[in-house]
């Protein structure tokens, strides 16, 4: 029974689906299973946090299982959303009808595309790694592959990393610097990468120039299918859901920095280089994103063997309520501040 806890993952698209099909109040059916039920939950439940901090037995059967968990995710993301995106672009809503959707597909991006993306990208073979481009291109975030890969998990905790938020930095700025920053880091990597295989940029191995080819492709399939009130509404989904991603990398990580050797070069990334959740219900429904120190620390880990990091920095609630805290400035810092270990060489703003 402990492995099919992951099957909880699914509520929130169920709760998508839920937001699409209703009126009224009920439209905001995913934003309020997400930051107003699964918050209460994990307070609830607070003292089964150290429920399964062993890693699962591994077996060819179990891990087959835990893999098709995850591209099970493929057509309920996008069963989901083209049907949300119908919905929106044929129907006579309200205008909190319209908001309530939109925002509920957007989390429905950020949490069961985005996240799901991001665990299949560190996998090592073509098939999966594939699964996890398309899950991005909705996102329009298909560069997250690169960045994220290539930069962010050298650069974590320094400041070459725009992924990783400072002491003292609003959230609202964050997501000005890491979204534009993260999109010049991708090229400079993609340029690298053509170099070290003697390529131009034109090359049929420029993956930049795939990630725009296809995902004006999406757009343009989404104009020709269901018209320009769509297209208004995919980019609008489309944004959330990075914007979300870029709130959860915002608490994974920050006033955090890895130590600058004499030699110029930065420490290894150990585990209290990331802020460590084990709230039980954020956990599952994000396929332990929220153990995020051991993620760091050997990435090649798949979600189900990832354990939790007690000497890690750990972060006071959830990811859920988190998100909400980082969104309120002065209450993030006076919560957060005082808990960020004070041997960090952080680089404070002004």
């Amino acid at each position: 029974m402990n492995d099919l806890k992951y099957l909880f993952a699914y509520t929130v698209p169920l709760a998508a689906l839920v937001s699409v099909l209703s009126n009224g109040i009920f439209a905001f059916t995913a934003p309020l299973y997400t930051f107003l039920l699964i918050p209460l939950l994990e307070l609830l439940l607070k003292d089964m946090e150290g429920i399964s901090n062993s890693p699962v037995e591994s077996s060819s059967i179990k891990n087959a299982f835990f893999d098709l968990l995850l591209y099970l995710n493929i057509p309920f993301v996008f069963g989901v959303l083209g049907y949300g995106l119908f919905v929106l672009s044929t129907s006579a809503l309200l205008l909190h009808e319209y908001i309530g959707i939109t925002l509920s597909l957007g989390i429905l991006l950020a949490t069961n595309a985005i996240n799901v993306a991001h665990e299949l990208g560190h996998r090592t073979s073509l098939f999966e790694r594939s699964l996890s481009k398309l899950l991005l291109l909705p996102c329009l975030y298909m560069h997250f592959y690169l960045e994220h890969n290539f930069g962010h998990h050298k650069n974590v905790a320094t400041p070459l990393d725009p992924a990783t938020a400072k002491l003292n930095q609003y959230l609202y700025h964050f997501w000005l610097t890491s979204v534009t920053q993260q999109y010049f880091n991708a090229w400079r990597i993609q340029t690298a990468i053509l170099k070290q295989h003697n390529k131009g940029f034109f090359s049929i191995k420029n993956d930049m120039l795939w990630y725009i080819l296809f995902q004006s492709l999406y757009l343009s399939f989404i104009v020709v299918l269901l018209g320009w009130n769509a297209l208004f509404f995919a980019v609008c989904i489309g944004l959330m859901s990075f914007l979300f991603l870029e709130t959860i990398n915002y608490i994974e990580h920050y006033g955090l920095q890895r130590k600058q050797l004499a030699s110029g070069r930065y420490e290894r990334v150990q585990t209290h280089h990331s802020w460590n959740s084990n709230h039980i219900i954020g956990r599952i429904v994000l396929y332990e994103l929220t153990r995020h120190s051991d993620h760091h620390f050997k990435s090649s880990k798949k979600y189900q063997q990832l354990t939790h990091k007690p000497e890690s920095p750990q972060l006071p609630f959830g990811y859920p309520t988190s998100i909400l805290l980082a969104m309120v400035p002065p209450l993030w810092f006076y919560v957060m501040n005082a808990r960020v270990p004070k041997n960090e060489p952080m680089e404070v703003l002004a």
